[in-house]
């Protein structure tokens, strides 16, 4: 199955590796779902300090092998050393990996060194100098802000040592207000950053679970959308609908204003992501 764009834009979906046979196979039927839909490729996060590295390993391998669309893996560098993200990107090139998605990653709790890579900008220089241009390299982005950025102007020059470094294209972090994201892509356009940079899609069916994600990596949910989801209570049928004609909407406007694309934040779930693409008449070519 061949990956590619449809109607000139770029969709992806974005999986967490598996922690049981159980999962793994709730998982493939998901995938399954998903691939029908030919995206430009897929990704699979990586725990914190890498402690899911063998899991998304085998993810990564798994879903390449068995649908034929372009696997992403997600790499972070927070307590690596040079030689073990060497050893992961020579494994991921005998598998046939051409992607990665490189970032920072978070600290494991009790643990006090970043280790050999303090940012992403020197993974990304790191896979460029080891790689050459292997692999299509990915970035994060945060139309917010970054959670631990003082202000979105320093945030800015940190995305673009990442670009200079040889970054590809860019995901933002998930939002619901589509000026926060067409506002930062123009200071990054502003500021000489011409690479892609598409936003990341986190649909709502689950209030409380959103809410702690969206404390954890300082994305703000609207007052409006807050009080709504409130006010449905322990309705989770009433969640979930609202919530897939808020978010469409949401793509609706990004799409129509331009973004290149669109980068689905599924938790290993496929009916959301599949009700936006059905509002949305993206056809699957």
């Amino acid at each position: 199955m061949a990956s590619h764009t449809t109607n000139g834009k770029l969709y992806s979906f974005e999986f967490f590796p598996p922690k049981s046979e159980e999962s793994a196979s709730a998982l493939r039927v998901t995938v399954d779902k998903l691939a029908r839909l030919r995206p430009r490729f897929c990704s699979v996060t990586f725990g914190a300090g890498g402690s899911t590295r063998e899991r998304t390993f085998e993810t990564v391998v798994e879903i390449q092998g068995r649908t034929g669309i372009e696997c992403a893996p997600h790499l972070s560098c927070v307590a690596s050393t040079r030689e073990n993200i060497r050893e992961v990107l020579d494994r991921y090139r005998v598998q046939g990996i051409r992607h990665i998605v490189a970032l920072r990653g978070d600290l494991p709790s009790g643990m006090l060194s970043a280790g050999e890579f303090r940012y992403a900008s020197e993974l990304v220089a790191f896979i460029r100098q080891e790689t050459g241009d292997h692999f299509n390299i990915e970035v994060a982005a945060y139309p917010e802000c970054h959670p631990q950025a003082p202000n979105i102007e320093l945030d800015i020059r940190n995305f673009k040592r990442k670009v200079e470094a040889g970054a590809n294209s860019a995901i933002t972090q998930y939002f619901y207000n589509p000026a926060a994201y067409f506002r930062f892509v123009d200071d990054c356009r502003k500021g000489g950053i011409d690479i892609p940079i598409v936003p990341g899609i986190m649909p709502i069916t689950n209030y409380t679970q959103l809410a702690r994600f969206s404390e954890l990596c300082g994305a703000d949910i609207p007052r409006w959308i807050r009080k709504r989801l409130e006010g449905f209570g322990d309705d989770r049928p009433a969640i979930r609908a609202f919530g897939i004609e808020v978010v469409t909407d949401l793509c609706r406007a990004l799409l129509d204003g331009g973004a290149p694309g669109l980068h689905f934040y599924t938790l290993n779930q496929s009916e959301a992501s599949l009700a936006i693409w059905d509002n949305l008449g993206i056809a699957a070519a």
